[in-house]
């Protein structure tokens, strides 16, 4: 029934299938008290906040003490011109979606208030089936602008699926604490040594959750300038300090429905600490420059390669934050006292990397598993992985060996080759070193070696040895 014509608020179509998001604030601008309860009645039904204003005067005031994630602004109230209010708004909050209704619009007017920013126009009157489309395709819309945006900021980032690869007890028993907790909407600390994954174990808890059809939005803490950190966690609108040319969307709006992921917290500063304990506690923040309050429907997950009760005990932290974050705490142990996985990580590395590489790497010698296994691996998975992907890169046949840990300039090269050498493989690592020896000098190495100066070279290009360009030939 046209919410327009008759009083009487009937129940929806049973039938209506488009989906909906809760939490939008919506002001309705409409000089027409039946048309505010009625839209009032239906949106707040479906979960949004509804704010009314019966002139643009009024709306616009309003604008001034909140942050409106879409305005029905009617375009024909007594002594006003729609037009110039729909001017006005945008001027005030770029960012907002404003539909125009109205009863007497013409095509014209409706085209040319789109050209002023608005999103849309409705006629009245209008069904709360239509009201309540026109909503959702604002909702969509709003969704896709922060997701291009989440997506251009992320395009470099790893998107693959967060897959824990284990043997040992320990990770066995994190796995089972990420499964219970991934279906709460409390936060979680993730401690450990850099590099032991817990980027990877947020992911997975996002990926486990009731919103893992939402965003997950890191934030590397530790790389971004302190004075922009806070317009990059909660945006800025235009003119709030020099450079800011526009409205700007912040992590937390990239978040919203999913989850916020802060990495290495313990690097962020006190007065960051402050508005983001803000932000846990009310579930709202404000843009830079804007004292406007916006919804944060986010949650929150935090790692850290420091101790935070000793940060806080050398006033470093705040114990209030520290406690909001630390409701629930993993501890990720570092590779070296999980030496049982090394093997299968190796592998999936390998089957990673062999493949992006369009190579078949069936394994490691045993000797080259046995380094890989007995190093203490400082910089964790992270290292690691890093190794692996110079190995494959370098790899000459599908197994690996010590000659290749050497080859590849690895943190392992100094250890000693234990493999059994064919006569190739040796004298491949004879000519290598003498060609270092003589710093690149052909003439002198082929003089060495009681060679000339062309076989060398043909020996370097079969035997793939890295030439210097730098020294003479």
């Amino acid at each position: 029934m046209p919410l327009g014509l008759n009083k009487k608020l009937g129940i929806l179509d049973p039938n209506w299938k488009e989906s909906m998001e809760a939490n939008y604030n919506i002001l309705v601008i409409d000089n027409d008290s039946f048309i505010q309860d009625a839209c009032r009645q239906t949106l707040t039904k479906h979960g949004h906040n509804v704010v009314q204003a019966k002139s643009g005067h009024e709306g616009l005031a309003l604008l001034n003490n909140w942050s409106f994630d879409l305005i029905l602004l009617e375009m024909n109230m007594p002594g006003e011109d729609g037009l110039l209010v729909l001017a006005k708004i945008k001027d005030l909050e770029p960012e907002t979606i404003v539909v125009m209704i109205s009863e007497n619009g013409s095509i014209e007017t409706a085209v040319q208030a789109v050209k002023l920013g608005a999103f849309d126009f409705m006629a009245k009157p209008f069904t709360r089936d239509e009201l309540l489309k026109r909503i959702g395709q604002v909702q969509r819309n709003r969704r896709l602008n922060i997701e291009k945006l989440y997506l251009k900021q992320s395009r470099n980032q790893k998107i693959e699926s967060a897959q824990i690869i284990s043997n040992s007890p320990a990770i066995e028993k994190i796995k089972e604490m990420i499964a219970m907790v991934a279906p709460t909407e409390t936060t979680v600390l993730l401690q450990g040594e850099s590099g032991t994954g817990k980027g990877l174990a947020a992911r997975r808890i996002h990926e486990m959750s009731q919103r893992k059809a939402g965003p997950f939005v890191s934030v590397d803490c530790g790389s971004l300038v302190s004075s922009i950190f806070e317009s990059e966690l909660f945006g800025h609108i235009k003119g709030s300090f020099t450079g800011a040319d526009k409205t700007q969307y912040g992590k937390f709006e990239m978040a919203q429905k999913g989850t916020l992921f802060f990495d290495e917290i313990s690097n962020i500063s006190l007065e960051i600490q402050a508005k983001l304990l803000k932000a846990v506690e009310e579930k709202t923040i404000s843009k830079v420059g804007d004292h406007k309050v916006v919804n944060a429907d986010v949650r929150l997950i935090s790692a850290t390669n420091q101790d935070l009760q000793k940060a806080v005990a050398r006033g470093l932290f705040r114990k209030d934050l520290f406690f909001r974050l630390n409701v629930v705490s993993i501890h990720i142990p570092p590779l070296r006292e999980r030496k049982e996985d090394i093997p299968l990580l190796l592998q999936h590395f390998l089957n990673r990397f062999g493949s992006r590489e369009g190579k078949v790497i069936e394994g490691l010698s045993p000797n080259a598993m046995k380094a890989l296994t007995e190093y203490h691996w400082p910089g964790n998975v992270r290292e690691l992985e890093n190794t692996v992907e110079r190995l494959v890169v370098f790899a000459r046949d599908k197994i690996i060996t010590t000659q290749d840990l050497a080859y590849s300039n690895t943190v392992l090269s100094s250890l000693p080759v234990k493999d059994p050498l064919c006569l190739e493989e040796m004298e491949r690592l004879h000519i290598m070193k003498v060609v270092e020896l003589t710093e690149g000098n052909k003439t002198r190495a082929a003089r060495l070696l009681g060679i000339d100066r062309k076989t060398l070279r043909m020996k370097i290009k079969k035997h793939q040895i890295p030439e210097n360009s730098n020294q003479n030939c």
